[in-house]
């Protein structure tokens, strides 16, 4: 849980019923266009099907409302497959109010629970600062830089910083 003006975010798997908030968020992030890779928005039987092969979907909610979202999942199988890789979403209207941390902190412990050993971002792009100063407060280590690894929505490239965080 996060304080967040005085009131508390709760952070717990997804039920049925978030599911139009979390795709409806999750769109958010795919439309700005400057977070995750994917250019295509999800609706809802997408939504649905996405989510719902995740080892987790979990969302955010404050005062009975979602306002944010994660998926965890294997970042690669075999003997790899003890390193998960996660994704997170917080509403636009409610980004600064520590419900990213409360997000990550969350899926941290998760990962855990479900044995991974490690927590791996493939591509955070180099201008999320937000996101960044968030994984490093949080003990994640960066990995590199990748030149120009993330195409922006204006065609031009942008790097990505690769992370991981021991569970």
């Amino acid at each position: 849980m996060c304080d967040t003006a005085k009131n508390m975010v709760t952070v717990r798997p997804m039920q049925p019923a978030d599911l139009p908030a979390a795709a409806a968020i999750w769109n958010q992030v795919v439309e700005d266009g400057i977070a995750f890779p994917q250019m295509e928005t999800l609706d809802l039987p997408a939504a649905e099907a996405f989510f719902g092969q995740q080892d987790l979907t979990a969302v955010a909610e404050l005062d009975g409302k979602v306002v944010g979202m994660y998926i965890l999942h294997p970042n690669n199988v075999g003997r790899c497959g003890h390193i998960c890789n996660a994704s997170y979403a917080v509403d636009r209207r409610m980004r600064g109010h520590g419900i990213g941390k409360a997000l990550v902190s969350d899926c941290l412990r998760q990962g855990k629970k479900l044995g991974y050993r490690l927590l791996q971002f493939n591509a955070v792009v180099a201008t999320n600062t937000t996101a960044r100063k968030l994984y490093e407060k949080l003990g994640f280590q960066q990995l590199g830089t990748i030149p120009g690894g993330f195409l922006m929505p204006d065609g031009h490239y942008e790097d990505i910083c690769p992370y991981y965080h021991e569970l």
